[in-house]
């Protein structure tokens, strides 16, 4: 079995790659040149340069496998030209379906995110088929997601093809070396950077269970379906409070309101501007924390077996990674 896995330099397309290699698949990856490939080093993977920008390298890569993960994506949430997301989340997306389509694949995993679907308006988790529209959703990154996910599904019909989109929630645990909007959560805690915190809510799954899902869903997904892959549903402040404890520190930290860090983002956006470095804090990330972003993984526990692992074990992973690689001082 041959499988094609974009975004495998990245969290959880490495995540998704090592999963494969334990399953016994070969592997390729698609590979962009000037990418950093610490987290494919010495690993018995078959590496393609390409770029989803570049339409013909997708054709190429796609020749000769059976299977497509497609995980890369453009995850930031400020972006200094929001075209580029675009063109590699949503555009860069459809032609490399389209490839797999001519190209005849047995099986397609498609990557999608919690960020694409609808929240309640209570606070309850939402699930595959809670309400969602380009109207509702905050900012690039998710408006290039959902727009992403709908064209795959669209063309899932139209081509009939063998497709399982995931959407999975906030991973954490090893090698996130960018760090991931997340990830940088622990970082700052772990260097004393949150003094304060937004009543909001995340759903925080451990990477490596987020890519035996993906497994899971080329194995029993069924075509035209979708599951979500999350873990556990958290408040900030218990996240925060979690990381406390793996770090055997006691914090006190106020809680603030969104509206009030508003100006502050606001004012860093306008700095970014100027140096195209991602601020810490963003207007659309704002817009976000407004709403609890908690999910159900139900569906996949009970139509694939999927299974997560305590967020408290992910958040230890996550630390223990960061401590050992360099970003702990």
């Amino acid at each position: 079995m041959k499988s094609l896995v974009t975004g495998a330099t990245g969290f959880l397309g490495s995540a998704v790659m090592r999963c494969l290699l334990k399953a016994g698949h070969d592997v390729r990856l698609l590979v962009r040149n000037n990418s950093d490939k610490r987290n494919i080093e010495n690993l018995p993977v078959e590496v393609i340069e390409g770029d989803l920008r570049d339409h013909h390298s997708l054709e190429y890569a796609v020749k000769g496998c059976d299977t497509l993960f497609h995980v890369a994506a453009d995850y930031r949430l400020w972006v200094p030209d929001p075209q580029t997301m675009y063109a590699i989340n949503v555009q860069g997306t459809r032609a490399l379906i389209i490839a797999a389509a001519n190209a005849g694949l047995e099986k397609i995993v498609y990557t999608s995110s919690v960020a694409a679907l609808g929240l309640t308006t209570d606070g309850t988790p939402a699930n595959e088929a809670t309400p969602s529209s380009l109207n509702t959703v905050n900012g690039h990154y998710k408006r290039s997601k959902y727009i992403a996910e709908q064209t795959v599904k669209e063309l899932t019909v139209q081509h009939q093809l063998p497709l399982v989109i995931v959407n999975p929630s906030a991973p954490i645990g090893p090698r996130d070396i960018r760090p991931t909007p997340t990830g940088r959560i622990v970082l700052d805690v772990m260097h004393d950077k949150m003094p304060a915190y937004v009543n909001t809510g995340l759903n925080i799954a451990h990477v490596d269970d987020i890519a035996q899902g993906h497994l899971l869903a080329y194995e029993k997904g069924l075509p035209g379906e979708q599951y979500i892959l999350g873990g556990e549903n958290m408040t900030l402040l218990e996240i925060l409070q979690t990381l406390d404890g793996i770090l055997g520190q006691n914090k006190k930290r106020a809680a603030i309101p969104v509206n009030a860090i508003l100006p502050v983002a606001w004012i860093m956006e306008k700095i970014a501007t100027v140096t195209q470095r991602e601020p810490r804090v963003t207007l659309d990330s704002l817009r976000m924390a407004k709403k609890l972003m908690y999910f159900t993984s139900d569906k996949a526990i009970h139509e694939l077996n999927y299974q997560y692992r305590p967020a408290k074990l992910a958040l230890e992973d996550a630390v223990n990674w960061y401590r050992n690689n360099g970003y702990s001082s």
